[in-house]
């Protein structure tokens, strides 16, 4: 199976490349600039992640969609601080950070290189707990470009996530099994130039959920500032 990842350098994108690393040949990994001000992190841990496994990686630059982006993912607000009670209000966490369209225009993105490298494949780190808050995470989402592709494509390129159906939990369990490497991982809203994630957004506090739900927090607690 020839794929091409889409690898922001969280969880879920980490997890993806590398079962699709293993289950056949992936071609490309790519990371979007979007104006996102995690994107110097983001693209370190893609970077690395890629290397590892000795996979191309690109980085594409879409500087238009910064002018649409949420005060909180440009960095013109301060990521705010959660806490398990406040994952709960979904319509308040998909109101800080939804970026309009943005999964569509990557997945269209995406598929275009895919198509091109001759992959069949566009992989990506959607899964069901996010889903709950974001309806580009869902299984509708994906079977909706899928049918897009079918007619976008002369390919036919289709989009893969393993996790789609995997909460947070399930997805580091998985990661424990197929030996991805979490150390690599950067799910944070903030920036940081140590690579170190803020463990207080929502992106972090998933991460930091999932891996003590598997006993493992404590093996990456110095990942996280608080």
């Amino acid at each position: 199976m020839r794929s091409v990842v889409l690898l922001s350098g969280g969880l879920d994108s980490v997890v993806n490349l590398k079962r699709a690393h293993d289950e056949g040949e992936v071609v490309l990994a790519l990371t979007f600039d979007y104006g996102q001000t995690s994107f110097p992190s983001e693209k370190r841990a893609a970077r690395e992640c890629a290397t590892r496994y000795g996979i191309r990686h690109q980085v594409v630059a879409l500087p238009w969609f910064s002018e649409l982006l949420p005060p909180v993912i440009s960095g013109r607000d301060e990521a705010l601080s959660h806490d398990r009670e406040s994952l709960k209000r979904h319509d308040e966490l998909l109101k800080e950070v939804w970026v309009p369209n943005r999964n569509c225009v990557l997945v269209a993105v995406g598929a275009a290189y895919a198509e091109a490298a001759g992959a069949g494949y566009l992989v990506a780190g959607f899964n069901l707990e996010e889903a709950e808050v974001f309806p580009d995470n869902s299984v509708e989402f994906v079977e909706a470009m899928n049918r897009v592709l079918g007619i976008s494509t002369l390919s036919g390129v289709k989009v893969l996530a393993y996790t789609r159906g995997m909460t947070k939990s399930e997805t580091v369990r998985l990661a424990g099994e197929i030996d991805a490497p979490l150390d690599l991982v950067y799910s944070c809203y903030r920036l940081s130039p140590q690579q170190v994630m803020c463990g207080s957004c929502q992106s972090c506090l998933r991460l930091k959920q999932a891996l003590e739900a598997n006993g493992m927090l404590e093996r990456y607690a110095e990942r996280f500032l608080a």
